[in-house]
Order: structure tokens, then sequence, then C-alpha cells
């Protein structure tokens, strides 16, 4: 029995760290191929490239040579970091009104605070321009803030909630009933415990916004170019090579902002709660 059951152990083992080692393939592979391609001395993208050359990052960084790109950029890059801002308020301040109450109500408040994550993202691109539309709004950066505040919402909102929910109630009985007010406790005790699920929740948020496709797509206007959508026009015109080197530059900011989350607010742990 003992030899059954070592040998089970050991296939079972062996399967999930195969599979394990499969997916970790299928995640990585691309990844490594689009790096490798930038520094291809290739005039287009191709696969696998020829030469070494760090000419395409150079071309990327020089403004005369990529004025739009920076442009688009730093659209998203704004975008981004107003969306955050602006989500980790509404999102914090959800998630501690629905950690209040365990009504019917407060439920169904928290599903509709996540129902932008369930929604098919082109779906709620058009729908988010349609209503715009209809209320006399114009494509314009406030409403590609707005839109994207909407879609990345959730994912403070649930980090937020899950930092609550192991937050001892006591804690704030304590502090109340030394007489500190609810805002000074929630100032001084509730929000300072709770940091770094919002924290962690920015984070995703904020990677979520750089990339969001479907939003920036309805919303925007040639004076409002989005990175995704300059490198989607990139691909279709003319397969640039700079194409693969902004890839590059977000992979490796998204990685040292990976390691630095972790590092600060255990980002992993976070998302497991």
């Amino acid at each position: 029995m003992a030899r059954r059951r070592s040998f089970g152990d050991i296939s079972y083992g062996i399967v999930i760290g195969g599979l394990a080692l499969l997916a970790l393939v299928i995640i990585v592979t691309p990844v490594v191929v689009v790096l490798l391609m930038s520094f291809g001395e290739g005039q287009s993208l191709k696969f696998p490239p020829t030469g070494f050359t760090f000419r395409w990052y150079a071309e990327l960084f020089d403004a005369s040579q990529s004025r739009q790109i920076h442009r688009a950029a730093g659209n998203s890059l704004e975008v981004a970091a107003l969306s955050t801002l602006f989500g980790a308020v509404l999102g914090a301040m959800g998630a501690l009104g629905l950690a209040r109450s365990r009504s019917r109500m407060a439920r169904a408040a928290d599903s509709f605070f996540l129902s932008p994550l369930v929604l098919p993202g082109i779906a709620f691109g058009l729908a988010a321009l349609m209503y715009f539309t209809l209320v006399g709004l114009r494509p314009s950066l406030g409403l590609i803030i707005a839109g994207h505040m909407i879609v990345t919402v959730p994912f403070i909102v649930r980090t937020t909630a899950a930092s609550l929910s192991q937050l001892d109630p006591a804690l704030n009985d304590s502090s109340q009933s030394l007489g500190a007010s609810w805002f000074y406790t929630l100032r001084r005790v509730t929000l300072p415990l709770i940091a770094p699920g919002i924290a962690a929740g920015a984070f995703l948020a904020f990677m979520s916004s750089i990339d969001n496709v479907p939003v920036s797509l309805f919303l925007s206007t040639a004076r409002t170019d989005m990175l995704p959508i300059r490198m989607w026009g990139m691909m279709e015109s003319s397969l640039d090579v700079r194409i693969a080197a902004i890839s590059g530059v977000l992979i490796a900011a998204a990685f040292l902002l990976m390691l630095f989350m972790e590092w600060t607010v255990g980002l992993t742990r976070r998302m497991r709660e």
C-alpha cells in the first residue's frame, strides 16, 4: 500500500510539474520571441531575427523619428495614472461601504462593481461610446479616463475588500471606544492597514489601463491617440520593428514594477487573498 501511494504521489507530481512547465512555456515563449525580434537587424518584423542591433530602441527613443509614438505613450500614461488615481479613491470607498453591510443590496452592489470584468471589452467600449454620444459628449481624453476607470475599479475593489476581510474589527472598536471619531479611525487605523491592498489593486488597474484596447479604440480620436492603437496601426501598415522595441520596453517596465510591488506590498499574496 505504501509503495502504491508513493508511486501515485510521484506520478501526480510528474503530471502537475509537466503541466506547469507546459503552461510556463506557453506564457513565456511569446515574450522571448518579441524580445528577440526587437534586436533584429531586419527592416520588418520577422522571426528568427538576423543579426543583433540596438537600432530600433535608439529610433524609438529619438523624438524626431518617433514623435507620434511618444505622444501616444504620453496619452496612455496620463490616462492610466489619472484613471488609477480616481479609481483607487472610488474603489476604496466602495469596498469600505460594502464591508460594513451584509445585506442583499450590498451583495448586489458587489456584483455590480465587478460586472466590467465579466462584460466583453468590445461590447463595453461600444456601449460607452453610444452612451456618451447620447448625452452629448464627444470622444476626448477625459472620456477615455472615465471609461478606463470603470473597467479598472473592480481590481481595486477586490484587493481592498480582501484586505478588509482580514482586518480585525476589534481595532476599530478599540479606537472608537477611546474617543476617536469615525474619520480619525478611518485615517489612522483602517486606511494604513488596508493600504497594501489598495496599492496592489492600483498596480493591477494601472497595467490594465496601459494596454486597454476596446475602450481606447471607441473613445479615442486623432488628438487622443493611445499607445495600443498606435501599435496596432503600425502593425497593419508597415510591420515596423519599433513595435517589438515598444513591447520590450513595456515588458521590462512591467517586470520592474511587479518586482517593486512584490517587495513593498507583497503583490502575489494580495492576489491570492
